[in-house]
């Protein structure tokens, strides 16, 4: 404070050394923690919530870098600054920052400052020249030519705090932007006080000026990262409801269904779609069971890669595709070689799994096909197994492929499970689940295998379907998963 109110009340006692140097070594305690979650929080610079976080710690540790700095110059004690009225002509040549001061630390960027109404004469830090990048030789300059430093748009602001100061006695709280010399900008802190005279009136304005620059575009960047976070969740969120509903629109149906509808032999059919229970989209997998002409059923479940919008309307295209092919009366093997062609050729290339079945319920033969897919299992008189499975490549894995069959007789009461990938989530697989081969680990299979006594016990396929949902529904699983069982009925 100045001099020349040291009259009017004894000088502040400076705090306990102690306590202050006790609470630098927790500042530079947490500094060095924050850091350490920076360094955990850098990855690929294009996901939001990383960049989020990066920036929170950068702004935390330039907060706790002043908070370091700012209670080691209050345990040395304030550099000297012209206070009286009549020193500040010998102030004009300002104090040199103090030895040992580093480059670039706080001392350089706060800086103190006194301007005497009565003799309309400034007096300036040698840190606040610093901060305005003026020349120490060069007088300080008045309350009236300070303004020429600032921007346009801040002058305003500068000049009510100012103005309020000397004429209503306010304290001086408020940032603006300065152009230095060299043209950098800088943003510029002050907080000041009025210096009031025996009468009461304002004799001078005391102010300390502090270079926050870094600090606010530490803050700016985190709001920049926050919006940006903001925005894609947004975008996540609308995409998952557009998936949904597409999903929604294009899975034929949910619940249970018999096929053929009019009398005769007959699947009784049940389904379920389990959503992930990590991440906002929903994927492309898909069910289906449809009543060819002839009376035969065709099931088919599958699974394309990625998720959202473009995901389902490819799954949507492929499964209309599907559907529409099989009405010709195409066999399995024959309708996974042109659905393997109508993925080439997609201008978005993906890939994708899939198990097509056709069951003639008069002989009961059910004739399948697969593009590295889980085989169905099949259930009979409480045991199962996975059916031995044809061969068959990816869809959209390598063009031209060929895709065999295999046939397999049915007997009143057998079970039919198809499912896609992740029904059984991978933390329950053994590390030798590629034992089991055409896309199902040996483990899922067992543990799903293993609910045959269940199934036994089950009056139809929706009881079998909700014995899988209990089973693996709540579960954390990766990915989306789909469940289609088919009983058969005399």
């Amino acid at each position: 404070m100045p001099s020349h109110l040291s009259a009017d009340r004894p000088p502040a006692q400076p705090p306990g050394r102690g306590t202050v140097d006790a609470l630098i070594t927790q500042a530079r305690r947490l500094k060095g923690e924050v850091d350490a979650v920076r360094r955990e929080a850098e990855g690929d610079g294009s996901d939001p919530q990383g960049r989020w976080e990066r920036a929170l710690c950068d702004l935390a540790l330039h907060q706790l870098s002043d908070l370091d700095e700012h209670l080691a110059q209050l345990r040395d004690g304030p550099p000297p600054v012209p206070v009286a009225p009549d020193a500040v002509t010998a102030a004009k040549a300002p104090p040199a920052a103090p030895a040992g001061a580093p480059h670039g630390s706080l001392l350089s960027r706060v800086g103190s400052a006194e301007w005497n109404l009565l003799t309309d004469e400034a007096g300036w830090s040698g840190e606040l020249y610093q901060i305005l990048g003026r020349d120490p030789a060069a007088p300080a300059l008045t309350l009236d030519e300070l303004p020429s430093l600032v921007f346009d748009e801040d002058r305003p602001r500068l000049t009510a705090m100012v103005t309020d100061c000397l004429v209503d006695a306010k304290p001086v709280d408020g940032e603006f932007r300065i152009v230095r010399p060299d043209g950098a900008v800088r943003t510029v802190h002050m907080m000041g006080e009025p210096v009031l005279d025996t009468d009461g009136g304002t004799a001078s304005m005391w102010a300390v000026l502090r270079d926050v620059s870094e600090l606010r575009r530490s803050q700016s960047a985190v709001r920049e990262t926050r919006d940006s976070l903001h925005h894609h969740q947004h975008l996540a969120q609308t995409e998952r409801r557009l998936a949904v509903e597409l999903q929604e629109a294009v899975l034929p149906w949910r619940g249970s269904l018999r096929l053929p509808r009019r009398g005769g032999p007959a699947l009784d059919l049940a389904a379920h779609y389990l959503p992930a229970s990590s991440g906002p989209l929903i994927g492309g997998d898909w069910y289906d069971a449809l009543e060819l002409p002839g009376g035969d059923t065709l099931l088919s479940v599958g699974d394309l890669t990625g998720h959202g919008p473009g995901a389902t309307s490819a799954m949507a295209m492929l499964l209309g595709a599907l559907r529409g092919m099989a009405m010709t009366g195409t066999g399995p093997g024959r309708l996974m070689g042109w659905l393997n062609q109508l993925l080439d050729a997609t201008v978005q290339p993906a890939l994708g799994s899939a198990v097509c079945c056709r069951y003639r319920p008069a002989t009961r033969t059910l004739v399948w096909a697969q593009a590295g897919h889980p085989a169905p299992l099949l259930f009979r008189s409480g045991t199962g197994r996975a059916l031995d499975a044809p061969e068959g490549v990816l869809l959209g894995a390598t063009s031209g492929a060929a895709y065999g069959q295999a046939e397999e007789t049915l007997d009143v009461g057998d079970l039919l499970l198809l499912y896609t990938h992740q029904l059984v989530p991978r933390q329950w697989e053994s590390p030798r689940s590629s034992e089991a081969g055409s896309g199902g680990g040996r483990a899922a299979v067992n543990r799903l295998l293993d609910l045959a006594p269940r199934f036994g016990e089950a009056r139809g396929a929706q009881d079998c379907v909700r014995a899988v949902v209990e089973e693996f529904g709540t579960a954390g699983r990766e990915d989306d998963a789909c469940v289609l069982v088919a009983r058969v009925t005399s």
